[in-house]
């Protein structure tokens, strides 16, 4: 039979599966998966006496994830911008860009900002082009 996880208490290690307008009880020693149990999961077990058994969880196809974003965009967002965190924002990570405009106006009010600031845009820019840095931060790989 299949059906879906309704609840699981950890602390019980106890949980219910709705099944054909059913439900359910299952514990975690019937729990053949290698993840835990957890609200909303598609299962399959067989069913003895009301009771869930041998309940695993439903495989599922997962698609390899798309890439959205383009590599030689973000290296030249990174070079050019990579002071301001510009790089970093294209890439979706914005609270690593947020610290990079911090550190720039720390920079800026230390006068350092001339010296140190584009190295870190440089140094973005050659991981990106790299390989090093080649997914965006929803773990897609670039174009």
């Amino acid at each position: 039979m299949s059906g879906t996880i309704e609840s699981y208490d950890p602390a019980t290690e106890t949980g219910t599966i709705s099944s054909e307008g059913r439900l359910l009880a299952f514990r975690l020693g019937d729990w053949v998966a290698v993840a835990a149990p957890e609200a909303g999961d598609a299962v399959r077990f067989i069913e003895e006496e009301g009771v869930a058994k041998s309940v695993d969880l439903v495989g599922a196809y997962l698609e390899k994830p798309k890439p959205v974003k383009y590599k030689y965009l973000a290296a030249l967002l990174a070079f050019t911008l990579g002071w301001a965190g510009g790089g970093r924002l294209y890439l979706g990570f914005y609270r690593l860009a947020f610290a990079q405009m911090l550190v720039t106006f720390a920079l800026f009010i230390t006068q350092y900002f001339i010296v140190y600031a584009p190295v870190w845009g440089f140094i973005e820019c050659v991981l990106i082009l790299a390989g090093h840095l080649n997914q965006d931060a929803k773990g897609r790989p670039f174009k």
